[in-house]
């Protein structure tokens, strides 16, 4: 029986980047061997720390200024496609894509969320009036999260 070699070392780092990034898991492979770490995932969003530093966003949570809980479920709900950091404009400062009350096109783009230093176009899914927007810019997203509500 063989013994495998632990490198704590990027054990620690990979914690260090899942905490940083609010990812549940990152895994990295190098030839046949493989490293996965995962944290639970009953952390919050209000609780998580925060991305790296970007202009401030001029939208604010909706989600703050009504007692409905954004529903999954919703015609209108963009959900997250993966999970990492959402972003409302295309660089820091610029002007965020869509604003709450701005009429979007199907297959406009809304946010853009950066997983694995990739940076996802979020489409509109559906022509509408952004109602909701209920993601802050540098915050971390969850699959499955509502990002915006488009009636």
């Amino acid at each position: 029986m063989s013994r495998i070699a632990i490198d704590e070392e990027a054990i620690r780092r990979l914690a260090a980047l899942l905490e940083e990034t609010g990812l549940a898991e990152i895994e990295i492979a190098e030839g046949e061997s493989r490293l996965r770490v995962a944290r639970a995932t009953t952390q919050t969003l209000a609780t998580a720390p925060p991305a790296a530093p970007s202009a401030p966003s001029t939208v604010r949570n909706a989600s703050a200024s009504s007692d409905i809980p954004p529903d999954a479920s919703h015609p209108g709900a963009v959900l997250s496609p993966m999970v990492g950091v959402a972003y409302l404009s295309p660089e820091p400062g610029a002007p965020p894509f869509v604003r709450v009350g701005d009429k979007v096109a199907q297959g406009q783009t809304l946010l853009l969320i950066e997983a694995m230093k990739t940076f996802n176009q979020i489409k509109a899914p559906r022509s509408g009036v952004v109602q909701r927007i209920l993601v802050e810019s540098g915050s971390p997203v969850e699959y499955g999260d509502v990002l915006m509500i488009i009636e």
